[in-house]
């Protein structure tokens, strides 16, 4: 049974930010920013009261007699009562015997074109552990893009105006970036182990550090980006991120009334209607939120029993990152125009040329994942180099002109040289008289 070290590091990271959050905003409140101070315990206490909603769905604690664990997540303690009950079970597993095992099937990684298929016992404290991680890896998710994302634009954009970086607010700042880099790994791991869920997946620390480095370089620019952006066209800054948001949020659901699929309902038997409704909104909400600043690694798909895209899809990842790169390099573009005084010390172009390296190596990570650290390589139908190839062939089919246009042109071309010609030899004979004239002349 594996150490449960996830739920560990997902708690760490939730108290500690949501401790900083508190200290920071009383800092603010004795300064007399107000403004700063509620947006900051807006930003630290609206994830923290989804992480508890997430907590209680995914174990479905209204449906079961619990008044105490139901008060505890009231009071945003939801997290300490799950961790403790976590390693709870860890300790005490294997001292009494189980009344009964479920036994699972999984297959191993395909070894010289072969994969073969293990049984495996699973008992209810392992079982129990299982959901345990994946309700706390969900909620690192939600507490990353929804809480984190927008605390370390907003602390980064209050160094920015201040033109001063105070230590309290520099090791916010820091927390909040390794809890968006951590949501991003748990989110890789998920779409991995949702896509290949028949398959025994490990994951080697080769490709946790890929994932690591890939996210750092993502997160971290497209944040500096959108900041340095805000700083000089706040007026602008409110429409750019609205379409990304609403872009990304209304995608899925237009996904959907295209393929002309019933509404899910097996989501959770208990729920109705509404309140489907109300969970599928809140999952394409996260999912906007994650596409606004990283790519989303799970594509949702709302036809689909579990609401999952399962197929590898080069074409999205790349037209998502060159658009990405496009957006980017234009609002730094904007910056750079309309940058104000308080950037009069600041190397403006080594600055944005530090921002578009920063998104290049993120991509450059993001490569080395897919084509040697990934644990599913071996199931893949194409590599992310002929996926990326096939790619940029099928763009630049269609920015190249029809075959038929290009002989047109040709042909037209071809003519006008003709006729350039007739006329010219016309004129030459004009000029030193017709030969065949000057005989018949003669005679």
């Amino acid at each position: 049974m594996k150490f449960p070290g996830s739920v560990l590091v997902s708690l760490s990271l939730f108290v500690a930010e949501t401790a900083a959050a508190l200290c920071l905003s009383g800092a603010s409140r004795a300064a007399g920013d107000r403004m700063w101070q509620w947006l900051t315990l807006l930003f630290a206490l609206l994830p923290c009261a989804l992480v508890q909603l997430s907590l209680v769905f995914i174990h479905r604690d209204v449906s079961r007699d619990r008044p105490l664990v139901l008060l505890l997540h009231l009071l945003q303690l939801g997290p300490l009562v799950r961790c403790v009950e976590v390693f709870y079970i860890y300790f005490h597993a294997g001292r009494v015997e189980e009344p009964y095992v479920s036994i699972t099937k999984k297959r191993q990684m395909p070894k010289d074109g072969y994969s073969e298929e293990i049984e495996k016992e699973v008992g209810q404290a392992e079982g129990k552990l299982c959901t345990h991680r994946s309700a706390f890896s969900r909620a690192s998710v939600i507490q990353a893009f929804l809480g984190s994302a927008p605390q370390l634009t907003l602390q980064l954009y209050i160094c920015v105006l201040q033109q001063e970086i105070t230590a309290a607010r520099s090791i916010f700042m820091v927390l909040s970036l390794l809890s968006i880099v951590y949501g991003a790994l748990r989110c890789n791991i998920l779409a991995i182990k949702i896509k290949y869920d028949d398959y025994d997946v490990s994951v080697k620390p080769a490709a946790y550090l890929c994932i690591f480095m890939w996210r750092s370089f993502e997160i971290a620019t497209r944040v500096t980006v959108l900041v340095l952006f805000s700083s000089v066209l706040q007026i602008w800054t409110l429409p750019v991120v609205l379409v990304n948001f609403f872009g990304f949020f209304f995608y899925p659901w237009i996904l959907f009334w295209q393929s002309k699929s019933p509404f899910p309902e097996n989501i959770e038997k208990a729920l109705s209607r509404v309140g489907t409704t109300i969970v599928l909104c809140l999952l394409t909400f996260l999912y906007a939120g994650i596409n606004m600043f990283c790519w989303s690694a799970v594509q949702v798909k709302l036809n689909d029993p579990d609401l999952i895209n399962k197929s590898q899809n080069w074409y999205r990842l790349t037209v998502y990152y060159m658009l990405r790169f496009i957006e980017n390099a234009f609002l730094l573009l904007m910056w750079y125009i309309y940058k104000t005084d308080i950037y009069l010390y600041v190397c403006a172009p080594l600055l944005v040329l530090q921002l578009l390296i920063g998104y290049c190596m993120a991509v450059l990570f993001m490569l080395v994942f897919y084509q040697f650290c990934h644990p599913c390589k071996k199931l893949f139908s194409s590599s992310i180099s002929e996926g990326l190839l096939s790619c940029f062939k099928f763009l630049c089919f269609i920015c190249k002109p029809p075959k038929s246009t290009v002989l047109m042109d040709k042909a037209e071309v071809k003519s006008e040289n003709t006729d350039e010609a007739r006329s010219s030899s016309k004129t030459l004979d004009s000029q030193n008289g017709n030969p065949h004239q000057s005989v018949s002349s003669n005679a």
